[in-house]
Parts: structure tokens; sequence; C-alpha cells
């Protein structure tokens, strides 16, 4: 077993920045599940988990319906249990390996994308929480999309005259 170590811990608002793209998703189910389905790997698995986009949030290129994840299914919900805004990953990202590879059936995710669409680029941060249902309740989403208006509201925009 290996755990992972960091330098420096990137801000939540850095993350926000940092992040290609910002999307709600549902997770639909395998797209290609593990070869040893009673064996679970720290990092990034083989197994591969299929997503339906709900929601663009940020990002300035149109992202597909659907998006591949490498990750697990599970039947347990695994919400951060810190206030939002959340400056750690969820507690299955706590167990070794730095990210969160667990995804609950039919649950939703925000999901912060890099440009090959993968949410495994920032260790140990909240790049892939698991939503509270009703979604106008999660405060984690609702901060987050004030967070991404009022950075796109701050923009220097061109001026014409």
């Amino acid at each position: 077993m290996w755990a992972c170590s960091i330098t420096t811990k990137t801000k939540t608002t850095e993350l926000i920045s940092n992040a290609y793209a910002i999307v709600r998703a549902r997770v639909i189910g395998y797209e290609n599940p593990s070869t040893e389905p009673n064996r679970r790997y720290l990092g990034i698995p083989e197994s591969v988990v299929k997503f339906e986009i709900e929601e663009q949030i940020k990002g300035v290129e149109i992202l597909p319906n659907i998006l591949w994840i490498n990750g697990y299914l599970s039947n347990n919900d695994d919400y951060n249990d810190h206030p939002p805004p959340y400056r750690h990953v969820r507690p299955n990202g706590r167990t070794g390996s730095c990210i969160a590879n667990t995804y609950k059936q039919g649950a939703e995710y925000l999901l912060f994308l890099n440009d090959r669409y993968s949410p495994y680029w920032d260790a140990l941060t909240p790049v892939n929480e698991q939503l509270h249902l009703p979604l106008s309740e999660d405060r984690w989403l609702r901060w987050v999309k004030k967070q991404v208006a009022s950075s796109n509201s701050n923009r220097i925009r061109p001026s014409f005259f």
C-alpha cells in the first residue's frame, strides 16, 4: 500500500479557476467494469464509469453529453463530511490514493475536469464531489456556481471604442 504526498494544497478558488470545465453529471453505470470486481486498486482504476452531463457550469467548449471516467461503482453514498466550501476530498479519497475513485449509480456529482475530461488532476481536492438532493439545497453546488458567475463577471471585456 502506498500513500500520496503533496507539497502545496490548491485553494478551492484556484481549483475553480484551474479547471478546464465544471459539470454536474449523473452516474449511469459501468461502461467497462473491472476484470477483478472484488479487488479495488488505489489510484486510477482500469474500470470505466459512464456519466451523463446534466449541466455545464464552466467551460468555453461545448462538452459531449456523455463522459467516461475511470472509477468504480458503489452502493454507498460518499458525501464530503466537511462544510462547504470544501477544501478536502471526500472520504473515499482519503484512503491512501489521494483521489476519490468510487461513484454511486444514479447519484449526481460536481466534476472539475481537465482538458482530457478527467477529474483526476489535483490530489486531495474536491474535484468530484457527490451532490445532495434536492440540488437546490446543495451548498457546495450553490457556492461553486456563485464563484464561477462572479469570476465571469469580473473578466475584463475588450472595448471597441
